[in-house]
């Protein structure tokens, strides 16, 4: 998936119940490269703090009591709607840009209902999936931004022609990004610089992977010699090309979910981290079934609210993500090692899978959403971008960010009611828990005096995570911001934090801050001056 891997962290933050959504992102860059851990970073396992409400019958659930992960004292407050007022985050002199509202497709595994499909039918989907949930004018649209990783040579401006599929005026810029596994957060980060800069009012932002068809090339030997025969000019010039044809012309070249620079896969790059950080097999699996389990109950009480229904071609209509498959230890431990064998610790259980799936989000600057009458969900403010070393680690990315994008915002740990965190690996998850909360970490490998904390699991995925939902790379940044966003509305939070690691050695953080919205409507000019107070 690229040449280095990236992590993306967004932070969400809810103000208070006085103002309306306001979104801060966050984009920072470093470098490290790591050495087994000390004995600060040992951590008991991950079955004493599992968490609240798994469905009755998972036995995971009855057999343990609910415990944060974090040892900090700090950090085992349970999760509770915080009241108090928060100061708003807006700058002077600069558009206020909102999210009103975001949608994807069932994520489906690679090579099911989707196999017969093209990227732009998923991304069509989205948009479409967009404009019926929004509502907005399509000739009000100024500009569409997809991201995507592995591209279709046919589509390679995907987001150009999903654009004219899904009905959008043949007058409405649209190009791809291309970043990794953030490759839809790109994409969003670029419609808030549109927005900010007073080019765009209106920017629909999104993302599209299709892993059931990905592109298989010729060998390099094999590609040569069909473009010199095109330029033969004779039947002489053709037959000696032909005589040098080799059976191993034929071998292809297939796609690889590996670092350019290091030739290194990152399962391999996350079984390392796993051993480098002392953590078990058994610890793996036990953060996997909690991810598949709070999914399943998620999507049984219809908290999945951004997926819209597609309805396949020639097929059935898709209604919900079939990734989703809560097991037992039992059999999660009878799957060998997926990359390290035969004793690395990082199997298909514990790991996120191949997916198929398009998302998109609408963005608009604040006096526009307010003048079409929109309750936007969130604010968006800034953003940076941060590259780390693509060898060492380099799945570490929400470890470093964390702190950082907290301080700009000016909150802490404590302030945060929701995190959601991309689960590329269970291995990578449970690392950067691990050195979250490790004051030997913050010193010898960030330069700070002390750690910033680890999540209390009640407030970490409890709706489930890539390594149940699915992970379709290009999508996934607009799953977790609305997954983020829908947390906070239902469970009435002020602030939340969202991360995603993803290939390329770099780092995207972002945070948002919105606000729960019982007390006022946004079509009262009254409101805008007091949430900018």
């Amino acid at each position: 998936m690229g040449v280095s891997r990236t992590s993306a962290i967004w932070a969400v933050i809810w103000p208070s119940l006085r103002g309306d959504p306001e979104i801060i992102w966050s984009f920072i860059p470093f470098t490290l490269s790591v050495k087994p851990m000390d004995q600060d970073l040992r951590m008991t396992s991950l079955l004493t703090y599992t968490f609240k409400n798994l469905p009755s019958t998972s036995q995971w659930a009855l057999r343990f009591s609910m415990r944060p992960l974090s040892c900090s004292s700090q950090l085992r407050v349970a999760a509770a709607v915080q009241t108090k007022s928060k100061q708003t985050l807006a700058k002077p002199n600069i558009r206020n840009i909102v999210v009103v509202d975001g949608v994807r497709t069932p994520f489906l595994l690679s090579g099911t209902s989707y196999k017969d499909l093209m990227p732009h039918d998923l991304a069509r989907a989205a948009l479409s999936g967009l404009l019926h949930r929004t509502s907005v004018p399509k000739d009000v649209v100024d500009y569409i931004i997809l991201g995507t990783v592995i591209q279709e040579v046919k589509t390679s401006n995907v987001a150009r022609e999903a654009a004219l599929g899904a009905g959008f005026s043949d007058k409405t810029p649209a190009h791809t990004v291309t970043m990794a596994c953030i490759s839809s957060n790109q994409a969003m980060t670029t419609a808030v610089s549109l927005i900010a800069s007073g080019q765009c009012d209106v920017v629909v932002a999104g993302g599209v992977e299709l892993m059931s068809d990905v592109p298989i090339r010729h060998s390099r030997k094999m590609r040569k010699m069909m473009l010199d025969l095109s330029k033969a000019k004779t039947l002489g010039q053709r037959l000696s090309l032909i005589s040098k044809f080799r059976l191993n012309f034929l071998s292809p070249e297939l796609p690889a979910v590996a670092e350019f620079s290091t030739n290194e896969t990152m399962g391999h790059s996350a079984d390392r981290l796993a051993a480098a950080f002392a953590i078990s097999r058994l610890e793996q699996d036990e953060y996997a079934l909690r991810s598949h389990s709070l999914a399943r109950k998620a999507q049984d009480e219809g908290l999945l609210s951004d997926v819209v229904p597609f309805k396949v071609p020639g097929k059935d209509t898709v209604t919900q993500d079939n990734g989703i498959r809560p097991s037992s230890l039992e059999q999660m431990a009878k799957l060998k090692p997926a990359f390290i064998k035969p004793y690395g610790t990082v199997t298909a259980a514990n790991s996120s899978f191949l997916t198929d799936g398009a998302s998109a989000v609408l963005i608009l600057a604040e006096e526009k959403a307010l003048a079409m009458g929109y309750k936007p969900k969130a604010y968006l403010r800034d953003f940076m971008y941060v590259s780390q070393d693509p060898k060492d680690q380099l799945l570490l990315g929400p470890t470093y960010a964390t702190p950082k994008v907290l301080e700009k915002a000016g909150l802490t740990m404590n302030d945060i009611d929701a995190f959601e965190f991309h689960e590329a690996f269970s291995g990578q998850i449970l690392a950067n828990l691990k050195a979250m909360d490790s004051d030997w970490f913050a010193q010898n490998y960030m330069g700070r005096k002390a750690k910033v904390g680890s999540p209390p699991l009640e407030k970490f995925n409890i709706w489930g995570g890539s390594l149940s939902l699915g992970h379709p790379f290009g999508a996934t940044g607009c799953r977790l911001v609305m997954a983020a966003a829908n947390r906070l509305q239902k469970e009435g939070g002020q602030y939340g934090l969202v991360a995603a690691c993803a290939a390329g050695g770099q780092v995207c953080h972002r945070s948002f801050i919105g606000a729960s919205r019982k007390s006022f409507s946004w079509k009262q000019n009254k409101f805008i001056q007091e949430c900018l107070i």
